[in-house]
């Protein structure tokens, strides 16, 4: 028996308190170990994937792929809807780094409420509610795509204060 500030507790108690900590300790272990393998394989992807990377950016960094589609939205025209593909099309590109793993519900929600839409002429009457999650998932996309740029530039292993980009891009693969 041990006396604690809830009261008493008997010896099997203590053992199988115990037995449960070092159960959470292994899957902590486990999940640490897991964790640095993701974290090393990201940044390798992310030095492989560079040039293939920043081509992309370049891309939808042009006025015609970045500037006119957010002057689209501004201007109700129906050309905002090319934004998805763009968005489709960097999301691939970012779902290579780290292939077979779930990416983040948050961004996943994003992503599915702005993709996959047709233009319809109802739209121009709800044109907020029809476009703005269009717009929101390409810049969502467009910061991870620089977010993956940045650090597969900067880092060669994962660092010991987590700069905000870094813990972003992270977080897009459920690694935060």
């Amino acid at each position: 028996m041990r006396e604690t500030l809830r009261g008493t507790i008997s010896k099997k108690e203590i053992t199988h308190s115990n037995c449960e900590d070092g159960v959470k300790m292994d899957n902590f272990r486990k999940k640490k170990e897991d964790w640095e393998r993701l974290t090393v394989e990201l940044i390798a992807n992310l030095k492989a994937s560079l040039v293939d990377l920043e081509a992309l950016w370049t891309k939808y960094e042009s006025s015609r792929r970045y500037e006119d589609p957010v002057y689209r939205f501004y201007h109700q025209s129906y050309k905002v809807f090319e934004l998805q593909d763009y968005s489709v099309e960097i999301v691939e590109a970012l779902r290579s780094l780290l292939p077979g793993r779930q990416i983040n519900s948050k961004f996943q929600t994003i992503l599915d409420e702005g993709t996959g839409k047709e233009f319809e002429l109802a739209d121009n009457d709800r044109w907020l509610d029809a476009t703005r999650p269009i717009v929101e998932a390409f810049f969502h996309t467009r910061f991870f795509l620089e977010m993956a740029i940045k650090y597969g530039k900067e880092l060669d292993e994962p660092p010991t204060t987590m700069p905000s980009g870094w813990s972003a891009l992270l977080y897009l693969f459920d690694l935060r």
